[in-house]
């Protein structure tokens, strides 16, 4: 069971494709956000106009070390991502899971 979440809601900007932001999130995780310290998945969650991004973490401090470390430094890859992003539209949250519910 994930014990800390970053939550990242945001909108794409208009000319991007779906597909290709996909495939540059895909590309982002395998090459560097999985080799995170305490990481155990992504989960991206999309309404047709807002994206999530939801990155669960073993702990908090993993969570908060991944983000210092990453906004500081941000990759190619990273880079690459945040280019389909409407950035003023991010907004930002940090959880730790308090209790689930079924599997």
């Amino acid at each position: 069971m994930p014990k800390s979440i970053f939550y990242c809601e945001y909108k794409l900007k208009k000319s991007v494709s779906a597909e290709d932001f996909l495939s540059a999130s895909k590309k982002l995780n395998d090459e560097y956000i999985s080799k995170q310290k305490g990481y155990i998945a992504w989960e991206q969650w999309n309404d047709n106009d807002t994206w999530v991004d939801i990155l669960a973490f073993e702990t908090m401090e993993d969570v908060k070390a991944f983000e210092d470390y990453s906004s500081a430094n941000p990759s190619e890859l990273s880079l690459n991502f945040y280019s389909f992003i409407n950035m003023p539209s991010c907004k930002v949250r940090y959880y730790s899971v308090e209790q689930t519910y079924g599997k």
